[in-house]
């Protein structure tokens, strides 16, 4: 069921076929990107890593199709959220549509989606109804703006903490960004849900970024193009980037909106876009490169305007101009190198092989498994993809179906970088972010260069307790209300920060609240009945405590 706002709608770019490669049915033409995020060696300015699309356009300028695009867009809707756009920022903040992210690239593709609303059409607001919070498996609460190290622990965003996250729904306004394709909705989330994945189309080319300070190589299966000539673009956005042009002064923090201490103002410096004109020859290996930037996009992005070098963007490492590093190669310098060739590929990659939990605790887990070749068991493959499923969590009385061939595409993107290694040595992945006694299914495929997917492999773990006396966020207030940011939630947790905590008695019920907590809070989190109940038992002691004079 569509909800009576509007239609979705969705505009297919058209590709034009033939060339060398559609006269063998086993080739395909590879665009091979080499390019290298680079660190700002602060560690808190690499905490922020750069976002990055890479599309082809041919010699006309005409838009063919897009090469690559880091997660956060592709598959987790950061440019098109619910809530206005220059919201606070934080790691792995859940609300704002960041339209300033691909400025160029959002107004140059072709696709067009309807722009995500809060389901109480309050762009302004960060907390929401418990009726309308569903379960976050990816993003996290936000972070308060607070300088004091102690009060930023017990708020800080844990990813491993439950988060409820208010999706959003269809609004009558165009955007020019995807919705988030990892969602399987549930009873408190829009209609809608149901079609955010449909709509998204970057799932084959949608990857983590790269690491920072690593030569990474995208690899593209390109459809037949004709030879001829062609241009790549890349263009790189990211958050905190700021100078003397661009900075929190110029771009301050929204006032007079509810919670606007939570967060900090993100904008900076604009995305920066390189150019890489190339030829695609019939039958033959061609490269070229790139070593200064073509101009950056719209600071507000509003229009997909390309602005020309200046001097009001910085060129330093892992900033502006220098988010892409200088490579030196060979006798060539350069920031985005492209090559461009066939391949004959007709064998799949084999499965993984001997996966195993190496490490596991309440809130992380390492996989290691023995690593497939490219054309079953030879080679080395180009990529993996890995999706996890939470299939029974404690305290919610229920098991829901694990992973499967049929429902692996719905399942939540696993984003931490896997660098394929060859054939038979040891890979490694990070699962982070999970729930404590929680069950949890993972399934792993390789890929090759020309995108055939190798066979899936299927892991099962179930996680330990928390630890006795672990601090974490308001469990059960948080469940109850929804949001870590509802008025009483906020109000209960001053409380315990500034006067509960300071007492012996204090202390032992905090030791006992985050003893049996966990568990309480994904009972009430995943029945709407017992988070009605759970408000109505708090709300005596929400009335006593707004009476408390605090510090």
């Amino acid at each position: 069921m569509i909800p009576n706002r509007a239609l979705p709608w969705i505009v297919v770019a058209s590709v034009a076929l033939g060339g060398d490669a559609a006269a063998d049915p086993n080739a395909c033409r590879i665009l091979d990107v080499a390019l290298q995020p680079a660190s700002a060696g602060d560690a808190t300015a690499d905490r922020y890593p750069p976002q990055i699309v890479a599309w082809l356009e041919d010699a006309g300028g005409a838009f063919v199709d897009t090469v690559f695009i880091t997660h956060a867009t592709g598959t987790f809707g950061l440019g098109n959220r619910p809530g206005r756009f220059d919201f606070n920022s934080a790691p792995f903040w859940p609300y704002g549509r960041r339209i300033g992210t691909f400025p160029v690239w959002a107004e140059r593709q072709p696709l067009r989606w309807q722009q995500l609303a809060f389901q109480d059409d309050d762009d302004n607001d960060l907390s929401h109804s418990g009726a309308k919070s569903s379960p976050e498996q990816h993003y996290c609460r936000p972070l308060l703006a607070s300088t004091d190290p102690t009060r930023n622990e017990m708020d800080a965003v844990t990813c491993p903490s439950r988060a409820f996250t208010d999706k959003g729904t269809f609004s009558l306004v165009v955007s020019k960004y995807p919705p988030r394709a990892d969602l399987e909705r549930v009873s408190q989330d829009a209609p809608a849900v149901e079609m955010f994945g449909l709509l998204n189309p970057f799932d084959a080319v949608s990857q983590p970024t790269p690491p920072l300070g690593a030569t990474a190589l995208i690899t593209w299966a390109a459809p037949p193009l004709l030879p001829g000539e062609y241009v790549l673009w890349v263009e790189v956005s990211k958050e905190f980037d700021m100078n003397a042009s661009y900075n929190e002064t110029v771009f301050p923090a929204p006032t007079g909106i509810p919670w606007d201490n939570y967060g900090l103002p993100y904008r900076g410096q604009p995305s920066v876009v390189y150019r890489v004109p190339f030829t695609m020859a019939a039958g033959s290996e061609t490269s070229a490169t790139i070593d200064t930037y073509a101009g950056y996009g719209d600071p507000d992005g509003a229009t997909g305007t390309l602005n020309p070098p200046d001097l009001t963007i910085s060129e330093g490492a892992g900033t502006g101009a220098g988010r892409l590093a200088l490579i030196s190669e060979a006798g060539q310098t350069y920031r985005v190198k492209v090559i461009s060739h066939v391949e004959d590929d007709v064998i799949p990659p084999d499965p993984v092989r001997v996966p195993l939990v190496d490490e596991l605790t309440a809130n992380r887990a390492t996989l290691s498994f023995q690593a497939p070749g490219d054309d079953g068991n030879v080679g080395k493959v180009a990529s993996y993809e890995i999706r996890i499923r939470a299939t029974g969590v404690a305290g919610d009385g229920g098991v829901r179906e694990p992973l499967t061939e049929d429902n692996f595409a719905t399942a939540t993107l696993v984003t931490a970088t896997v660098d394929p290694v060859a054939t038979g040595e040891l890979q490694t992945v990070s699962l982070q972010g999970l729930l404590p006694e929680t069950t949890y299914s993972i399934g792993i495929r390789a890929f090759d260069n020309c995108r055939n997917p190798g066979p899936l492999v299927i892991v099962e773990l179930t996680t330990p307790e928390r630890p006795i006396g672990e601090v974490d966020a308001c469990f059960v207030a948080t469940a109850a209300y929804g949001s870590v940011m509802a008025g009483d939630v906020d109000l209960l947790r001053r409380f315990r920060d500034s006067l509960l905590a300071k007492t012996v008695f204090g202390e032992l019920a905090i030791e006992s609240y985050y003893t049996f907590g966990p568990a309480l809070a994904g009972l009430i989190g995943e029945s709407d009945v017992l988070r009605s109940t759970a408000r109505e038992l708090l709300q005596p002691v929400v009335s006593r405590v707004r009476d408390v004079r605090f510090e």
